[in-house]
């Protein structure tokens, strides 16, 4: 039975789900939440996940939300036997690597880019505050050159990992802010030389286009 991903368009969440569905070649039904109209909050959906956010997979009898959880859920379920569709490397230290860089990301480097989301997106333009604004921007080019210093070559671990999809929609979200709101945020500019390489590489893949959500293009 085909999976079922339900997920909101611009959730960098659902978005890491989504290339990871992508990525493993896995053949799936795409379910469209509205955020407008609310149908995280309908009953039908909280069946699937009481707490009202996207992603959710839905396998058969089975459902899992967290977006952390579900690629190493489909990595397990559907093993890849040809590594380049693989999202967690073979060799032990490389997916504990791979494990180690995601949770890194999700811990330190996307409140760094939320927080500019908020000021951004969710605050209008008279009440933005500066000092917040500098003092994430700040925070998100220290987490890069973090990032740059732990890469392991091409991608974060070695090869194209949960890793990789953890951070580019993260960082997908301030691109954004420099596309939409302020061409001079500066983060682009700032990318240390191996990120800006790698951000390169990542939106050439196959599936990337895909994956972009409509409203972002």
């Amino acid at each position: 039975m085909a999976l079922t991903f339900y997920y909101g368009s611009g959730s960098p969440f659902a978005w890491r789900v989504w290339l990871s569905l992508e990525h493993k070649a896995l053949p799936y039904e795409l379910k469209l939440l509205s955020f407008n109209a609310k149908d995280t909050q309908k009953p039908e959906f909280l069946a699937l996940n009481p707490r009202a956010q996207v992603p959710v997979i839905t396998d058969g009898d089975f459902t899992l939300y967290e977006s952390a959880v579900i690629p190493e859920y489909l990595e397990d379920r559907y093993p890849s036997a040809d590594a380049a569709h693989a999202l967690l490397p073979k060799d032990v230290e490389q997916r504990a690597l791979a494990r180690r860089l995601a949770k890194e990301v999700d811990t330190y480097l996307w409140p760094q880019s939320h927080k500019l989301a908020i000021q951004y997106f969710f605050t209008p333009e008279a009440e933005r505050n500066p000092d917040i604004i500098a003092k994430h921007k700040k925070g998100l080019i220290e987490e890069l050159n973090f990032f740059e210093k732990e890469m392991r070559g091409d991608w974060l671990a070695g090869p194209l990992s949960i890793a990789d999809f953890t951070l580019y929609p993260f960082l997908a979200s301030v691109f954004r802010i420099e596309a939409k709101k302020d061409a001079n945020l500066g983060i682009s500019a700032a990318l240390p030389p191996k990120i800006a390489a790698w951000r390169k590489r990542f939106e050439s893949l196959p599936y990337f286009q895909k994956c972009m959500p409509p409203h972002w293009q």
